[in-house]
């Protein structure tokens, strides 16, 4: 189809005034956006300090906890989509501009060839409109202002880099968000949690001296700003917050661990207390609180003791849950009612017993919440420990009805999400790993090693290679993944697009303790008293000691030391090298199946009987 002249000055003309209109509508648009950004932006909102202000005075007030994360989370997202929406529409404008430019120069070419002037028909206006210049420049005006409106919104937040109120530095010294664990995905309201903790950075370091002593003074209350975040890795690898420590994996962080001790003479002994009620968790450790269950026909308990000294500082009962039935499950004598390690993410700590029952405190043991997952048919015994990313509570559930894995709300206990599982009953436990570029729960049981988005619950990957009753943990390390069980094989996973087992063998495999690995180095002990050291890439044994005494507690790395404690309380320390270099083999004075646990220079570990405290005196 050809089109005249004149049918192509109407259809520039039309196209001219839409992109006018719409550049004008842009404009106004953009300078209103902004305007609203920049008197609603969250780090100048009055609203949290203020609330804030209010949960000092009451710091055990979970609703308005739950308001501030609330009002917090809004705000940020409301704050960062309006950014967005001012760029984008920056572009959008003068993309519209362009498109108005071009329409008037195309009108313009055709209407200016030689001899053909007269000959076509003016568009209907649009000389009167050039005619009036002040429409030109005042159009041009509410454009340019847009454009400035729009390019300075990407810069709002340099401002609060520079000079700060004492004000504004308190409000933002309660209101940072704190990064995800491990998270290496980015979401709207991340990027929000590291531009505040980008801002907070940049604090300026001088105070007056007033400040400078209020600072130094230790906190009456626990720190504010905690409430409103997820805790960091750093804080994870502070604390010793899950079964295996920060990641699940069997790694310490801490440093000059301790390798003598004697629970009988004393040496080293800081403290030791009886707990209770029995159980075979091991502790947790947030702070100055050590966390520990126990549990037998009569009641289910969470004890809480203060690290420094054993002292009870509160204890609760796991009673009156919805759901949950008046008897109690049948267990064995070596996996009782308290077999799973509790989990913490500093601001409430979680626990799970044999009977399926749930249940949450606040720090000062204040209950949150509470359910039942539903009687577990498990005939040892429910063993698998909690584990926590960012606000949900994963529970491995693997019965012999079905296996599952279970995201409960941290601050609700509802099912955030559960994941039907192609597996038969285990015993194991997540562990929580960053494999570089995501964040996977990987998980151990007959017949296979999964892999889930802990976000969604979507399975990542699966691997079959596992057989009979699971009871170890995954291990990882360097792009690699550990499974063993006894009477089956022990295996190296390589991840990657598509994860497969690199190696395998079936020389030492282990009943209940979870493969280690560090620094290249794997590590098994079994029920049988072998403790072996493998090259992780290659599977290819580095040496095995036999001790006699058989082992259900997992190894763990602190220091560049390796600990295992046996069943009859010892704890073997070798160095964390290619050849055997044992460091020492203190005792407890006490039967033992629980994984030692470190942190400031101590360690603690949980007997038969006793709760013992050992460090350097």
């Amino acid at each position: 189809m050809n089109f005249s002249d004149n049918d192509k000055i109407k259809l520039a003309g039309r196209i001219g005034w839409f992109a006018a209109i719409f550049s004008v509508a842009m404009s106004v648009l953009l300078i209103a956006n902004f305007v609203q950004t920049k008197l609603n932006d969250p780090i100048n909102n009055k609203t949290i300090p203020a609330l804030v202000k209010r949960l000092s005075q009451n710091p055990a007030d979970e609703n308005l906890k739950g308001e501030i994360r609330a009002f917090d989370l809004m705000a940020r997202k409301a704050y960062f989509t309006s950014h967005w929406q001012i760029r984008t529409g920056s572009y959008l404008l003068i993309l519209g501009v362009l498109i108005a430019i071009l329409s008037v120069r195309t009108i313009s070419s055709i209407t200016t060839k030689p001899g053909e002037i007269d000959q076509i028909e003016h568009v209907k206006g649009l000389d009167e409109l050039m005619a009036r210049k002040w429409i030109i420049y005042s159009g041009a005006g509410l454009l340019l202002l847009a454009l400035v409106s729009g390019f300075l919104s990407t810069n709002m937040l340099n401002e609060y880099k520079t000079e700060e109120s004492p004000v504004a530095k308190e409000e933002k010294a309660v209101i940072t968000a704190i990064e995800p664990i491990q998270n290496p995905s980015t979401t709207s309201s991340e990027i929000a949690a590291k531009t505040f903790s980008r801002i907070e950075n940049q604090k300026s370091k001088t105070v007056d001296s007033t400040k400078a002593k209020v600072a130094a003074e230790p906190p009456k209350q626990p720190v504010i700003a905690a409430v409103l975040a997820f805790p960091t890795l750093a804080e994870l690898k502070t604390n010793y917050p899950f079964f295996r420590g920060a990641e699940g994996i069997g790694i310490a962080y801490q440093k000059n661990t301790l390798t003598e001790w004697n629970g009988n003479t004393g040496k080293n002994l800081v403290w030791k207390v009886k707990i209770p009620k029995p159980g075979f968790s091991s502790p947790i450790i947030w702070g100055n609180q050590l966390f520990v269950t126990g549990a037998d026909a009569q009641a289910r308990m969470v004890y809480c003791y203060d690290k420094n000294n054993g002292k009870l500082l509160w204890e609760a009962a796991a009673d009156k849950i919805e759901g949950s039935t008046a008897g109690i499950p049948k267990v064995s004598t070596d996996t009782g009612l308290a077999a799973p390690t509790m989990a913490t993410d500093g601001r409430a700590v979680f626990a799970i017993f044999a009977t399926g029952d749930v249940i949450a405190f606040d720090l000062t043991g204040k209950r949150l919440w509470a359910r039942n997952l539903g009687m577990p048919d498990n005939h040892y015994g429910h063993s698998s420990s909690l584990i926590i990313y960012k606000d949900k509570l994963l529970v491995q559930y693997d019965t012999n009805k079905a296996g599952k894995l279970i995201a409960l709300s941290t601050k609700t206990g509802e099912t955030a999400w559960e994941t039907l599982r192609k597996s038969k009953i285990s015993w194991s436990s997540p562990a929580l790993i960053n494999t570089g570029s995501r964040m996977e729960v990987i998980l151990s049981t007959n017949p296979n090693v999964s892999s889930y988005n802990p976000e969604t619950g979507k399975e990542l990957w699966s691997v079959d290679c596992l057989s009979g009753e699971v009871g170890p943990s995954v291990g990882y390390a360097d792009g690699m993944v550990f499974a063993a069980n006894e009477y089956a094989k022990l295996v190296g996973i390589q991840l990657g697009a598509t994860p497969a087992i690199a190696w395998e063998s079936d020389e030492f495999l282990p009943e209940v303790s979870s493969p280690m690995a560090v620094k290249g180095l794997l590590y098994i002990a079994t029920s049988y008293g072998v403790f072996a050291c493998f090259d992780a890439k290659t599977g290819k044994k580095n040496w095995s000691q036999e001790y006699g005494d058989p082992f259900y507690a997992s190894a763990v790395y602190a220091d560049g030391k390796v600990y295992i404690t046996d069943m009859s309380g010892k704890t073997h320390i070798v160095k964390a090298t290619k050849d055997y270099q044992l460091l020492g083999t203190p005792e407890l004075g006490e039967k033992a199946v629980c994984s030692p646990v470190f942190t400031d220079g101590k360690v603690y570990i949980r007997g038969m009987n006793q709760l013992f405290c050992f460090g350097s005196k």
